[in-house]
């Protein structure tokens, strides 16, 4: 039972340290295991892609401001609640208080809410 446990140690330790030598049977099952992690691992489990600012204030032509808003900020905020969470979130992000004029969602295609727009003065 010893010699079985010191053996398989051994063979972690082997595998971890790659002291396999090329050619042989457990660098093929090495480099498999690699190649299969790589091709079948879920994109999702990797959120290394650029996002967009969740947050983006743009200038208006009539003294007003519209400010975009990604969805999941005000996801989980009941809709009574979305213009006053939408301020205090506008204010977190760039340090001025503003007066929300109007709190409008974009839907897509399919009625999926892909944003807010909200309307805003100084």
């Amino acid at each position: 039972m010893v010699d079985m446990a010191v053996s398989f140690w051994s063979g972690l330790k082997r595998f971890i340290l790659w002291d396999y030598p090329r050619a042989c049977w457990q660098y093929d099952v090495m480099v498999g295991l690699i190649l299969a992690f790589i091709f079948l691992t879920p994109k999702v489990w990797f959120r290394d892609q650029p996002r967009p600012s969740s947050i983006v204030i743009l200038q208006a032509h009539d003294g007003t401001d519209v400010v975009w808003l990604a969805p999941e900020l005000l996801a989980q905020v009941p809709d009574a609640g979305k213009k006053d969470a939408a301020a205090e979130l506008v204010r977190k992000r760039f340090g001025k208080q503003l007066r929300f004029a109007r709190l409008d969602p974009i839907f897509d295609a399919e009625s999926e809410i892909k944003g807010y727009m909200a309307t805003v003065r100084p």
